[in-house]
């Protein structure tokens, strides 16, 4: 008998990182070990999350917009970041959701095509918390083709009046603002254009979606807007078509990359520890040769996912990501996340589909992740575009 190691432990990752960056997953990883891994099962049992106490807690622990620079947020290294929603996730996928949608697309989006005035208003009470945003892209029937929408935005004096709706939106029934995306038909302004709604304003609902069989520890909503009257300065001055909303999807993409490996992690350990544990036929499931090779198998993809990710942050952190690199890291953890937690599952045998452990809980939610953010279908063709020259999206 050997010492076991942990399926990341095989790989030697934390000798790739910085003393800060462990520094930061390790509390991102007691909060969830702390605060988060007692209820969870709870909450996607009753799908249903405290989102605005996550909220004002994760802000006090300094990771909601923790990768942008002033305003109250860490200015953490893209990396860093990456670590931490990893960690989140290993705790739920409706967590790092709630992170990456308040971060990555609500913040960022304000934070790099916002006014002054906007970033002031709104970025610190993110950053805090004490704000909650969802991110206003996909509709019914435009999804891998945000293009196609049917929201609308026409000038009425110095006014904007949106018009139209959106599905699958994260936080949105629990948010304070919401960033919107809409086509301008006319004008200096004609095209996709973002604008700042705060979800008070008249006109704007955000009806929960239930009877979700994934990522029920989440709020997810439709955003219906009726004639919704923003002044001039509801409008982000530096967004025009649709790289700006593409610019944030990217951002939330990154945060993926990592997120969905902490799922894969969670259900390798606990399969890994289920095995040890279980006897059959008079010895441990775990000394087993066919348990042994899917163990091998899973932390071999994990460990290659990782190594991935990594690299991707460091690239991020210095020259910067490319779209199609980007793809890249979606595409490949997320598959294999899923495909990890599926096999873990066979591991645990019946047991496998309860919430006594969170092997199912992870699988049903990477169902979401899979497809959300781009799906696979989708990276595919941004990277056969990069590698033939040649777009194959129609």
């Amino acid at each position: 008998m050997t010492t076991p190691q942990t399926p990341l432990g095989i790989f030697a990752i934390d000798g790739l990182l910085s003393e800060e960056e462990r520094a930061i997953r390790d509390t991102v990883r007691r909060f969830v070990t702390d605060r988060v891994r007692p209820e969870v099962a709870g909450w996607y049992e009753a799908a249903e999350l405290p989102v605005r106490d996550l909220a004002k807690e994760l802000g006090s622990l300094g990771v909601l917009g923790m990768h942008l620079e002033g305003y109250g947020c860490a200015g953490t290294s893209a990396t860093a970041y990456g670590l931490a929603c990893l960690e989140l996730e290993a705790g739920d996928s409706g967590l790092r959701s709630l992170v990456s949608v308040q971060g990555s697309l609500a913040m960022y989006a304000i934070w790099r095509w916002g006014s002054e005035e906007q970033k002031q208003e709104w970025l610190p009470r993110m950053a805090a918390g004490e704000a909650i945003g969802c991110f206003g892209l996909t509709e019914p029937d435009a999804g891998s083709d945000p293009g196609a929408m049917r929201t609308r935005a026409r000038q009425d004096g110095t006014d904007w009046v949106l018009s139209g709706s959106k599905m699958w939106i994260t936080n949105g029934s629990v948010a304070d603002v919401a960033v919107v995306w809409a086509r301008v038909e006319a004008g200096e302004h004609a095209g996709i254009r973002g604008f700042v709604v705060p979800t008070g304003t008249s006109g704007f609902s955000a009806p929960e979606i239930t009877r979700k069989m994934s990522l029920r520890a989440s709020v997810t909503s439709e955003l219906v807007l009726e004639e919704v009257r923003l002044p001039a300065s509801a409008m982000l001055p530096e967004a025009a078509g649709l790289s700006g909303p593409l610019s944030c999807l990217n951002e939330a993409r990154f945060g993926i990359i990592f997120g969905a490996l902490g799922a894969a992690r969670d259900c390798l350990e606990t399969a890994i520890a289920y095995a040890r544990e279980r006897q059959l036929f008079g010895r441990p499931l775990s000394g087993f040769q066919l348990t042994q090779a899917k163990l091998a198998d899973m932390s071999l993809e994990l460990g290659k996912g990782m190594l991935l990710a990594l690299h991707l942050g460091r690239l991020k952190d210095g020259e910067g990501l490319a779209p199609h690199q980007v793809s890249l890291g979606k595409l490949n953890t997320v598959r294999e996340s899923i495909a990890i937690a599926r096999e873990c599952r066979t591991i645990l045998g019946a047991a496998g589909i309860t919430l006594e452990y969170p092997i199912m809980r992870h699988a049903n939610n990477l169902e979401s992740v899979l497809t959300y953010e781009g799906t696979s279908e989708v990276h595919q063709l941004v990277i056969g575009q990069a590698l033939t020259g040649q777009p194959a999206f129609r």
